[in-house]
Formats: structure tokens, sequence, C-alpha cells
């Protein structure tokens, strides 16, 4: 049977013990595909406070960053959060799974998507805290620049030091209908330049975006194994309210992708991969009043024993 190398394998490997990963959501990081800069309204997926479980904290200081900001008048607050976040889920995960080290990670939002004073002032408290060993950053390909990967490159130097991308397709013709205003072949230059910085790349892709057949999915495994990126993250695509994509459904332009092809295409999409390629995540839901669709998204939990059953019926050892 083929061991699939998760990341919790792949922390065991290296570092002899458990490490688990920290969700920070900041206030003040927005996108360039929000603001206006690239483009407006965002992916058509996006509402930010669905996928952000930390992200309750309200404030009435209405910040928004962009790397031109010429100041930041929230930095204490956000160094508060993060404060007060890591905290929370350390203690959680220390109690429950009896866990030593931590990654923060900046989950929602584009954590490049600032000043690099903010960025530097921000990651270098994050991995000052107790048992930090490193942070993990999700972003776009579209939010970095050199000065940010050799900074990251040298954190990299003693530090467990991840940069994760919004892949979610390789085809632009799916990225134009999800409003994505990004490009495959921009994504492709920064994922290089990334490694060549000695930088861990993780790839994030959605399964069952619009019009996109199980052919099409598999595609953008093949471009992960040909650019050597060193993790992928996968979920299924599904639908929450306020968002250009909840419109689509409701008039019944955009049908979610079933359980059974996104297993289906999961189990042929890990058997495609490159085995020295860690599996970050497998799927994703949200067991709250957020979802319009699919159903089976609500719960988690359901999901991936569905998947671990079918992986290995396949052979696979998830």
């Amino acid at each position: 049977m083929k061991e699939i190398l998760t990341i919790g394998r792949y922390f065991r490997q290296k570092f002899g013990q458990n490490v688990y990963k920290v969700p920070i959501s900041l206030k003040g990081f927005t996108c360039p595909n929000i603001d206006g800069s690239i483009a407006k309204g965002g992916c058509t997926f996006c509402e930010n406070e669905s996928f952000s479980p930390n992200l309750t904290e309200k404030t009435s200081k209405k910040i928004y960053l962009n790397p031109n900001s010429k100041e930041n008048p929230i930095l204490d607050y956000q160094i508060e959060q993060i404060n007060s976040q890591y905290y929370t889920t350390k203690k959680i995960l220390s109690k429950k799974f009896k866990v030593k080290k931590f990654i923060v990670y900046f989950q929602s939002f584009t954590n490049t998507y600032a000043p690099i004073s903010t960025l530097k002032a921000l990651y270098e408290y994050a991995l000052s805290l107790d048992d930090v060993i490193g942070l993990s950053i999700g972003t776009r390909a579209d939010c970095v620049d050199n000065e940010i990967l050799e900074y990251l490159s040298k954190l990299s130097h003693d530090k467990e030091i991840w940069i994760e991308y919004g892949i979610q397709s390789i085809y632009d013709k799916t990225l134009r209908s999800i409003n994505r205003a990004e490009t495959t072949q921009n994504t492709k230059k920064w994922i290089i330049k990334s490694k060549e910085h000695g930088l861990n790349v993780c790839g994030h892709l959605i399964f069952g975006l619009p019009h996109e057949t199980q052919e099409m999915m598999l595609d953008s495994i093949k471009f992960i194994n040909d650019l050597k990126v060193d993790s992928i993250k996968i979920h299924p695509m599904y639908v929450t309210k306020n968002t250009a994509l909840a419109v689509d459904y409701q008039k019944n332009k955009f049908i979610p992708i079933s359980q059974k092809i996104y297993n289906e295409t999961v189990v042929k999409a890990l058997k495609l991969l490159d085995r020295n390629i860690i599996v970050q995540r497998i799927t994703a839901g949200v067991d709250n009043n957020t979802l319009l669709a699919p159903q089976w998204c609500r719960n988690k939990h359901n999901q991936l024993n569905s998947l671990k059953k079918e992986l290995k019926e396949a052979n696979l050892n998830y």
C-alpha cells in the first residue's frame, strides 16, 4: 500500500514530534482583487469570514492595508490579535493533543499584501511566541516580490517557513470565470522564484470549480508535479452566502460537485501526485449557517472518513 506523505508525517520525520498549525486572521489585511487594485469584488466564492474561525474580534477601525500604505495605525492591534488568537488555540491544542510545537498560519486574506515594515513586525512577533518554530503565509502569487522572498528566505535559515499560494486552477478561462484576476503563467513564475529562494511552497487547489471537468482538475496535479511544489491542499468548491457564486447557484447557473465525483477525483489525484509531495489537506467544509451547498460539505469528519475508505480501497494510506 502506498503511504501518502501527509503534513503530520512530514513534521514527525523532520522534528521528531507532532507540530500543529495555528490559524491567524487579522483585521487590516485585504486583497488586490477586492480593493480595486487589479479587480473588484474578489473571487466569486470569496467570503473570508466563512473560512476564518478566528476572525471574530470586532473593531471600529476600518483600515485596509496595501504595499503602498504609508503607515499602519492598527499595527499594535494586529499584534494583540496574533497574541490572543495564538495562545487561545495553543491552549486547546496542547490540552487535546499534547502538542508542544506550533507554526503560526497567517490564513485569511492575502498576507503579504501590506508594507514590508508591517510584514516584518507581524512575522517576527509571531516567531517570538512560545513554542513557535515557524510560519505559514497564505497569499497570491501577484502579491509577492523579490524583497519579500529574500526576507522570508533569511527567516528560513533557522525557522520552518512556508508560503502558500492560491492556485485554484491552472486554466486561465476558469480563473476568469471566478474573477480571480490572476494568470497561471504569473503563478508559475513566482512559485519558481520562491523555490529558488529556498522556501517551502504549498499550492491550494479547488476541485469542482465552474465548468471544470475531472480531466482539467487532474491537469492541476500535473502542474504541481512539474514545478516540484513541496505540498498541496485540495478542497471542494462549496457555496456560502454573500458571494457572487451564491447568486449563480440560486439561479441554477452553478451546480456543485457531487461527493462521489469529488472523492473519485481526489483518489485519482493522489495516485498521480509525486510521492515526495506533502499532502496537507484533501477536503474542507463549513458547518454553520453560511453554507448553501453542497450539504455533504457540512461535516468535515464524515467527508474525511468517506475519502479515507475510498483511498484504502485504491491501496493508498492517508
